[in-house]
C-alpha cells in the first residue's frame, strides 16, 4: 500500500491549488518546472502549504474534493494562515 497525499499550494499569484499525488516531491519539482497542473503553470513559484496523508488514491480524491468545496478563507486557515494576512 502506497502513501496517498491531499496537498495544498500557494502559487505566485496568491491563489490556491488543491492536488493529490503519491510523490509529493516530484509532484512539487513538476508544478515548478511548469509541468504540473495547466492551472499552476502560470502561477509559478508555488509554494506547499499543507499536506494530509491519505491511506489510498480513493481517500486522497475524496479529500480533494472535500477541500475544493470550502470557501477560499477556510482553506488558507486550513494551512494555518489567516486570511486576513493574505488580502
Amino acid at each position: 500500500m502506497s502513501d496517498w497525499f491531499c496537498y495544498l499550494l500557494r502559487c505566485a499569484d496568491d491563489t490556491l491549488y488543491c492536488g493529490i499525488t503519491n510523490d509529493l516531491e516530484k509532484r512539487l519539482v513538476a508544478h515548478n518546472a511548469g509541468e504540473g497542473a495547466k492551472y499552476t503553470r502560470g502561477r509559478t513559484p508555488v509554494m506547499l502549504l499543507y499536506r494530509e496523508n491519505c491511506v489510498d488514491k480513493s481517500a486522497a480524491l475524496k479529500r480533494e474534493i472535500q477541500i475544493k468545496r470550502l470557501p477560499r478563507a477556510q482553506k488558507w486557515l486550513l494551512c494555518g494562515i489567516s486570511p486576513q494576512a493574505v488580502g
